[in-house]
């Protein structure tokens, strides 16, 4: 059965495109085939990283975001992953609904996943009600709690929007942070996470044997909670 991952979070620079990048490396690495769509222009980070499992769609196109759920509707055993850009939930939802794309989803027997991507503060909360508004029959939420600038979710873990994901039956994943300055070395040379963690002659990418290892950590742990998700 094809399942289609929108990642997105309203809130710029909460880590949307690590997640998209984590959930493509982890769709290779466990051998399972899916194709993906990137809606940012200008910082595409699936394009930039994951080149030829990637292509670009507008989210301000709807016949664009329809090849979305075309590529879902040709091969059933496929994987679809859509990284979506900041700002774009509005036009997104607008071709969700009118496209009545829950309906025919579900029709199809397709699953439609939702990963909100959140920081530790309180923007990243209070827009989890205009996502909650939203709300289809058949889709499946994930938070993801990314810890990119702290790992405490105190504000969430208090707040009346965590009792409603509950109620919503979402699922909630804690994504820890890799060391920054690694990070940002593997970023400098648009690599993917497979090319950080491995040692290949001529590779851009000059990572020492204990930065690799870390890389390699964090990708495990990453691939556990997915695991746990049933992914």
């Amino acid at each position: 059965m094809a399942n289609i991952h929108f990642v997105g979070g309203e809130k710029g620079g909460v880590g949307k495109s690590v997640v998209a990048r984590v959930l493509a490396q982890y769709m290779i690495d466990r051998e399972i085939p899916f194709c993906a769509f990137d809606t940012d222009r200008s910082h595409g980070s699936l394009l930039r990283f994951y080149a030829n499992y990637s292509v670009s769609t507008q989210v301000e196109a709807f016949e664009s975001l329809d090849a979305i759920v075309e590529a879902a509707i040709e091969d059933n055993d496929r994987h679809i992953l859509v990284d979506l850009a900041a700002q774009t939930f509005h036009p997104f939802v607008k071709w969700f609904e009118e496209t009545g794309v829950a309906e025919l989803t579900e029709e199809l027997g397709i699953t439609v996943t939702y990963w909100n991507v959140m920081d530790s503060g309180k923007d990243s909360v209070d827009l989890l009600d205009p996502l909650f508004a939203q709300h289809a029959p058949n889709m499946n939420y994930v938070l993801v709690l990314n810890a990119l600038r702290g790992d405490n979710f105190e504000i969430f873990e208090n707040s009346a929007a965590r009792k409603q994901a509950l109620e919503l039956d979402a699922k909630i994943m804690p994504l820890k942070r890799l060391h920054p300055p690694l990070m940002q070395k593997i970023d400098a040379t648009s690599a993917s996470f497979w090319a950080a963690k491995n040692s290949v002659p001529g590779s851009p990418v000059k990572l020492g044997l204990l930065e690799r290892h870390r890389v390699k950590i964090w990708l495990r742990e990453a691939y556990h909670q997915l695991d746990l998700l049933g992914v």
